[in-house]
Formats: structure tokens, C-alpha cells, sequence
């Protein structure tokens, strides 16, 4: 199936750090550009840790009112992790490493999942050689989950029922609203439900799948059977 990569979103123009970055060059980098975080980069290239506007926080929380104006950062903490890292002066002390990084052969849907599970809103994307070549955020990742549910269902039919599984569309129902795709009717055989299921989420765009198949032939109790046979044998 054609997949949509990281390599189709992502920005090269990227907002870079070096380790030795003092707080007020973060602020001032990061509040030129309007992004919200960027990539510690060593001088070979590679990434070495990502400084986000939370990082910053801590310590903009215990700065005294008059060193530094707080147009930029509003909120607060008073946690003691916070005013310990409150402490950091340069990038490469108030980063978090080791930094979560994809390819750009990453499929664009994984990056998305990484980012939510994560709780992250960037990723920095690397080379081969574990170099910086770009950056990709939520907002590039959004448009893959505005195709129109029937453009979905159309090529859940086509490259997964028929192309990939070889099944009579007619036996599975697909439906999709708001992306969520459910998936019903007979199978046959039983080991096919999961990879049904699977190729469904690979589909650029699918935001989850409801399994409400069912099969003919339960395969998957006759391999289980031989395999008791084969380790009583």
C-alpha cells in the first residue's frame, strides 16, 4: 500500500540549539521563530536532546519578577524536580535526552501515534548516520487525518479486502465515521481477523478500527492442537 512517510511532512528549515546555549539565546531563538521547542544539536550533527517551553519553566518559575519580563512563559510550578532544574543555565543542562527521534522513511501515522503516546508535540527527524535533517510537529502530522471518511472506506475495500486479502468485498461491511473504521461480516478463517486488522490501521488516515468480524474456520485451534502434539510428541 502507498504510505505516507515523514520524509512528505516534515520541515527542514529547523530551529537549532547547541549545548552551551544560555537561557536567555533559548528564549530569544525559540520566541523569533514562534515554535515552541527545538533540537540540541552537537557539532557533528547529530541530536543529542530537545528543550522544550516546559524545560524553560522551571526556570522562569523562581526568577525574581524584575530579571525577566513573563510575556513569553505563564505558567508556574513549585514542585522540587522544578526548582532543581530551575539551576540549568545552558541548553545541553536544561534538555531532555536521550531525544525521541524518527527516520524519514518513518510511516507519518507512527509518528503520530509516538507524539500522542508520548505526550510530545516534536520529533526530530534523523539520517542514517544519526544526523539532524529535519523536524516534524502535530501541526505537520494533522492533515493525514482529514481525508473524507468514504475516500477511506473506498481504499479500505480496495487495498485491503481485495488487493491484500483476495476476500469477496461483499462478505465484509466497512464502515467509517470520523475516521474510526468498523469492520463486520465472515471471514474464513479465523487467523485472518488480526492481520485484517492491522492492514485497516496501516491506511493513512485511519485514526482506530472496531473489530466486529467473525470466521468460518477456526485455523488458529488446529495449529495449537499440532503444536501441543508436536511438544508431547
Amino acid at each position: 500500500m502507498d504510505r505516507s512517510l515523514v520524509r512528505d511532512y516534515m520541515t527542514t528549515d529547523v530551529v537549532v540549539l547547541r549545548p552551551d546555549d544560555g537561557f536567555k539565546e533559548i528564549v530569544r531563538a525559540l520566541a523569533d521563530r514562534g515554535v515552541s521547542g527545538a533540537p540540541v544539536v552537537s557539532e557533528t550533527g547529530r541530536v543529542m536532546g530537545v528543550v522544550s517551553e516546559a524545560d524553560l519553566l522551571h526556570k522562569e518559575a523562581f526568577m525574581p519578577v524584575a530579571e525577566e519580563p513573563r510575556r513569553y512563559f505563564a505558567s508556574r510550578s513549585s514542585t522540587r524536580a522544578a526548582q532543581a532544574r530551575s539551576a540549568a543555565d545552558t541548553a545541553a543542562d536544561l534538555m531532555h535526552t536521550p531525544a525521541i527521534t524518527v527516520t524519514m522513511d518513518t510511516p507519518i501515522t507512527r509518528a503520530a501515534r509516538t507524539m500522542a503516546v508520548q505526550g510530545i508535540k516534536r520529533l526530530p527527524v534523523v539520517g542514517d548516520d544519526g544526523a539532524l535533517v529535519g523536524i516534524i510537529s502535530r501541526a505537520d502530522v494533522m492533515g493525514v487525518f482529514l481525508a473524507p471518511d468514504e475516500e477511506l472506506r473506498r481504499e479500505v475495500i480496495s487495498e485491503v479486502i481485495e488487493r491484500s486479502l483476495w476476500e469477496d468485498p461483499e462478505r465484509i461491511r466497512v464502515e467509517v465515521r470520523d475516521g474510526v473504521v468498523t469492520l463486520s461480516g465472515r471471514l474464513a478463517s479465523k487467523s485472518l481477523i488480526p492481520v485484517t486488522v492491522a492492514l485497516t490501521q496501516s491506511i493513512d488516515g485511519v485514526v482506530d478500527v472496531i473489530d466486529e468480524l467473525s470466521y468460518e474456520r477456526d485455523d488458529m485451534a488446529f495449529a495449537r492442537r499440532e503444536q501441543r502434539r508436536s511438544l508431547c510428541g
